[in-house]
């Protein structure tokens, strides 16, 4: 029987993948609107739908043109980010520790693996398979930016559909979101379940260390210890 949901983000969590997912957004962006140029934001632990918003905004896009314009601004970041494959692995990297932990909780009984990510789904796949770590996770039951815009709206439509595709409930102490920012704690916490915060995010170990998450460290290269935690704690 799964007793256990770990929902992992990606981008500064699992991978990082160079510019190519900063592009692609500022791609779609200016490929929806005309603009020849937009404004460059700090994108770490937002949805893709939301960076768009906040790109449009600042670019001084009325809310009636740029409600208009992130559906089709979504689609165009899709397609350029599927044409960045080679640059993705050129570029980025998996991050320490995270193959093997993958594998040791994949081999685990009772283990369900799954995404909780800003990006758009296809995106987020397409960067799973990049970066041959697509096998370990359902799909199917992750939680995205396609969802909803907002992170924190993000957890419930995971325990969804675990529970409608797998007919797997959990108790709240049983789910782990990990991820790197505080934007991922705000998630977990916004649905009670808990919360592990690495620190090999864009900014760094520092800008987390003091986050109140349950279990906070600099990254995931000690397989033993970060098994322990999700499965025994």
């Amino acid at each position: 029987m799964t007793r256990c949901l770990i929902l992992w983000d990606i981008d500064g969590t699992l991978v990082s993948a160079g510019a190519a997912g900063r592009l692609a957004l500022e791609h779609g962006a200016m490929a929806a609107t005309g603009l020849g140029s937009v404004p460059s934001i700090v994108m770490g632990g937002k949805t893709d739908p939301q960076i768009l918003r906040e790109i449009l905004t600042l670019a001084g896009l009325t809310d009636t043109r740029i409600d208009a314009a992130i559906p089709r601004a979504l689609v165009e970041a899709e397609h350029f980010l599927a044409g960045a494959t080679d640059r993705m692995r050129a570029e980025g990297r998996v991050h320490p520790g995270v193959r093997e932990l993958l594998e040791a909780l994949g081999e685990s009984d009772g283990v369900r693996q799954s995404l909780l990510t800003g990006n758009i789904a296809p995106n987020a796949v397409l960067k799973m398979r990049t970066f041959g770590l697509e096998r370990y996770f359902d799909f199917e039951i992750g939680a995205f930016g396609t969802d909803h815009a907002e992170r924190d709206q993000l957890v419930p439509f995971a325990l969804r559909r675990a529970r409608e595709l797998r007919g797997e409930s959990y108790a709240a102490r049983d789910v782990w979101v990990i991820g790197d920012t505080a934007n991922d704690l705000s998630c977990a916490r916004a649905a009670g379940v808990r919360c592990l915060i690495v620190g090999t995010g864009h900014a760094g170990f520092a800008a987390v260390r003091d986050l109140d998450a349950d279990v906070v460290l600099e990254n995931l290269g000690d397989t033993a210890l970060v098994r322990k935690i999700l499965l025994e704690d």
